[in-house]
């Protein structure tokens, strides 16, 4: 079988450049190598379950330390982890579904099996059930594989008391005590959907701040709210050992810094959470006989349009440079089945937002305030506190600020940074605006719904402007 485009890997990248490929004329294959589960890590073992598993922990403990507050009362509250677990599951199959419709529609070929080159234009498809192996090729590929989480040997890894994200998605019973290493987006994450249904959760953070590459005022914000709930952080602390038994683990902790007559400390726990990053997930894909070359960090590297050093040959999403996020892929994936039939698409990485789904969210676009010092760019600042907000109020859901960052001269946004309820949602307004390289006088002259959590960019680029913001 022959085709315009073969796309190896169906997540959100490849499955969304097939969709563009096929609307725009081209005969087009996904190769996807587990039998029957199409959408990848994202909506298998990542961003759709996790959000399932938020969403459920976020009512139970809403239920559980804010119904009475409201004048709701309940007797015998309680969790039915196998029921939140057959909940999460049946979500991720309804959305695997939706793409195995999206692919019929299309009338994409879907091929189940692992994909490798044979050569720049042969790819063999292994069935996964132990069926007969199939060729194809293709005049063009787009490489969509994804990333699998970082297991450094000494952490022994084994899947049942030492875990991934994708254990920590099916624990049927509430453990009472988590260790989370690292203390970026996927660890805080999870560790807020075990805290909030009572976990003690610890976080080990190498750095001296949680979610680090997001900016100061956003990390602060955020781990106040989280000790709130009982998660306890060490701060410039690193993992020296991990021991997985049975039943519990113990995870041995020092200070990164340590100087000599420091203790390591040694915590035990139910399970050891491992999520300090993620890696391009390349194995087997016959790249050498591709003639594919990769980076120095393990990534397949790409020119501006997407292209690997074989012109027909692209890749997208967490197996290139840039920030591992879906929606960066999915741009990517549209970007490159335009790129084919010779349009001239365009993506600006500076505006892709990034979200930490913990209660309170966490949402960013553009420059921090550190990258902005850091290449001397002149500016201002303007915050505004969710606890000043009547929506906010209204909800009790009074954590949290905006912070706008705008040009000193011009005006125009080049940043901005929420930590509050449905900030995943509000950064979409900051990115359009920010598209059309708006100033925060554009935002803070548009008219805003009263009450709505979306009056805090309001009057946080009012405060930008020259502290005009109206109700603080």
């Amino acid at each position: 079988m022959s085709y315009d485009l073969i796309v190896i890997g169906s997540g959100p990248g490849g499955y969304v450049a097939a969709i563009r490929a096929s609307q725009l004329g081209l005969k087009t294959a996904i190769v996807e190598r587990y039998n029957d589960r199409l959408g990848g890590t994202c909506l298998n073992v990542g961003c759709i379950p996790s959000k399932a598993l938020l969403d459920s922990s976020e009512h139970y403990h809403a239920a559980a330390h804010k119904f009475e507050e409201h004048g709701i009362k309940l007797k015998n509250l309680g969790i039915d982890m196998p029921q939140m677990i057959k909940r999460k599951n049946d979500v991720v199959d309804q959305t695997v579904k939706g793409v195995q419709f999206l692919m019929k529609k299309n009338n994409i070929d879907v091929h189940y099996g692992h994909g490798s080159f044979l050569s720049p234009t042969e790819l063999k498809v292994a069935a996964p059930d132990g069926g007969e192996d199939k060729t194809i090729t293709g005049k063009n590929f787009i490489i969509a594989t994804g990333s699998k989480p970082i297991t450094p040997a000494m952490m022994n890894y084994d899947k049942n008391r030492v875990i991934t994200s994708t254990e920590a998605l099916n624990i049927d019973k509430v453990p009472k005590k988590m260790v989370i290493v690292g203390g970026g987006v996927i660890g805080l994450e999870l560790g807020s959907v075990y805290a909030r249904l009572g976990t003690s959760v610890e976080v080990v953070e190498f750095q001296d701040r949680i979610i680090p590459t997001m900016d100061k005022d956003c990390s602060k914000e955020l781990m106040r709210a989280m000790k709130k709930t009982g998660v306890k952080f060490h701060l410039k602390h690193k993992v020296t050992d991990v021991k997985g038994l049975k039943t519990k683990c113990t995870v041995t902790v020092e200070k990164r810094d340590a100087k000599d007559g420091d203790e390591p400390m040694k915590i035990d726990a139910d399970y050891c959470l491992i999520a300090i990053g993620r890696r391009p997930y390349t194995d087997n894909l016959g790249l050498d006989k591709a003639g594919v070359a990769v980076d120095d960090r393990g990534r397949i590297a790409v020119d501006d349009h997407l292209a690997t050093n074989v012109p027909h040959i692209y890749a997208i999403g967490d197996v290139v440079r840039g920030a591992m996020l879906a929606h960066k892929a999915e741009e990517e994936g549209v970007f490159v089945a335009e790129t084919i039939v010779g349009e001239k698409p365009h993506v600006d990485y500076n505006l892709i937002p990034g979200v930490v789904y913990t209660w309170p969210e966490v949402a960013a676009v553009g420059k921090t305030e550190q990258e902005l010092k850091d290449a001397g760019v002149k500016y201002k600042a303007g915050k505004f506190p969710f606890k000043a907000l009547g929506r906010a109020r209204a909800s009790m859901d009074i954590e949290g600020m905006v912070k706008v960052l705008a040009d000193a001269e011009t005006d125009e946004i080049l940043g901005v940074h929420m930590v509050g309820p449905r900030t995943a949602d509000m950064i979409a307004e900051a990115v359009a605006l920010m598209e059309f390289r708006a100033s925060a006088e554009d935002a803070a002259r548009m008219s805003h719904a009263h009450p709505t959590y979306t009056e805090a960019f309001k009057e946080a680029a009012l405060a930008a402007t020259g502290d005009r913001a109206l109700h603080v």
